[in-house]
């Protein structure tokens, strides 16, 4: 199979379905947010690879278990048959789609790594180590695939389960960036209003 096919070569793209569509349309918008969103995930990963001495296994599980879950969002949005009146999780296609359980699992997982760090009263520069930078361009990448999505939810049907699971998921990349930080001995950075 050839990686071109020189169909959106006038700026169209095809959905899951066979409706072709503008490549500026929200919906495209969305769940290619949601790619890029992977996809730096991905860098996080290898970063963290590189530099963990195995002190990452479990973090690198976990963002690759997201990876996965983020695969089946952007499915779920390139899929514009969701209809919010029929209690399926599967409609056309057999197009997965996702469900309450993804963001159960995103929620333990921020309840088990806040256990372990310290509380903060203050404001959070991002930043410290390598990684933990990283994981914070991962974050601001949820919150705008988030923004993405509500602004595609205001005109069509989405899966609501998605806004849940992108609002979490960028609770938790700010609570893995504090661990990273904290599992190689580094400071996370309090914002200080700098007076002149």
């Amino acid at each position: 199979m050839k990686i071109y096919t020189k169909t959106g070569d006038r700026g169209e793209t095809g959905l899951i379905g066979g409706a072709r569509v503008l490549k500026n349309s929200q919906r495209i918008i969305a769940y290619g947010l949601v790619d890029e969103l992977n996809s730096s995930i991905g860098f996080s990963i290898s970063l963290l690879k590189e530099n963990s001495k195995d002190i990452f296994t479990d973090i690198i599980g976990l963002l690759t278990r997201i990876q996965n879950d983020l695969f089946i969002i952007g499915a779920d949005l390139a899929d514009p048959s969701y209809d919010p009146d029929k209690n399926f999780t599967r409609m056309h296609n057999k197009t997965p789609r996702a469900k309450a359980d993804m963001t159960i699992f995103l929620e333990s997982a921020i309840d088990r790594f806040e256990a372990i760090l310290p509380p903060i009263t203050y404001f959070l520069l991002p930043g410290g180590s390598l990684g933990s930078s990283s994981l914070h361009v991962n974050r601001t990448a949820a919150r705008r695939s988030e923004i993405a999505v509500v602004t595609l939810s205001q005109k069509e049907s989405i899966n609501p389960s998605i806004l849940v699971y992108l609002n979490r998921l960028s609770d938790l990349l700010f609570v893995i960036s504090r661990i990273v930080n904290q599992r190689v001995g580094v400071s996370d950075i309090k914002w200080e209003s700098i007076k002149e």
